[in-house]
């Protein structure tokens, strides 16, 4: 088991494209059981590194003797809201390397975001979605401070497969 690392946490940039599909990647066969379509992906990851009003991606590194090793990702994406008169920032695409799940660094991420969110008056909140059974995930939220909000997430996806319809209850 690693000893406790320090984590830098900062944002992600063009030349990081490669990583940050590889790590979305993992995080799709992992969570959903999804082999995505990398050039899609690659592509998608690059046009939101191109245009900041879509979001941003933050990686967290890990520092080795002088070295920045990356650990772990999120994403953040906007949502306007008209009821607060400002953005949620929506978190998504969390990956943390196996290895060094459960020694902060997710929480190291949450606490840059949720710092760079409350440094921004136009930001009114993050939220987040999180498969109703991953319950580690779950625990991980709350223990950084999220909440259930009472919202279920409904889509129509023009992309990926469709998975078979489970029971809300």
């Amino acid at each position: 088991m690693p000893s406790t690392p320090h984590i830098h946490v900062r944002q992600a940039g063009p030349p990081d494209a490669d990583l940050l599909v590889g790590f979305s990647a993992a995080m799709a066969k992992e969570t959903e059981d999804r082999q995505l379509d990398l050039a899609r992906l690659h592509e998608g990851t690059r046009s939101l590194l191109a245009a900041s009003e879509r979001g941003f991606f933050i990686l967290a590194e890990l520092e080795e003797g002088g070295f920045r090793r990356p650990v772990g990702q999120l994403m953040i994406t906007f949502e306007w809201s008209d009821w607060r008169n400002g953005t949620f920032w929506w978190v998504q695409s969390v990956y943390v390397d196996p290895v060094w799940r459960r020694q902060g660094v997710y929480r190291s991420m949450h606490a840059h975001i949720v710092s760079k969110a409350k440094a921004d008056p136009s930001v009114c909140g993050i939220r987040l979605y999180v498969d109703r059974h991953n319950q580690t995930a779950q625990s991980v939220y709350q223990r950084v401070g999220l909440a259930p909000s009472g919202y279920w997430v409904f889509e129509q996806d023009f992309v990926l497969e469709k998975r078979p319809f489970f029971r809300m209850d």
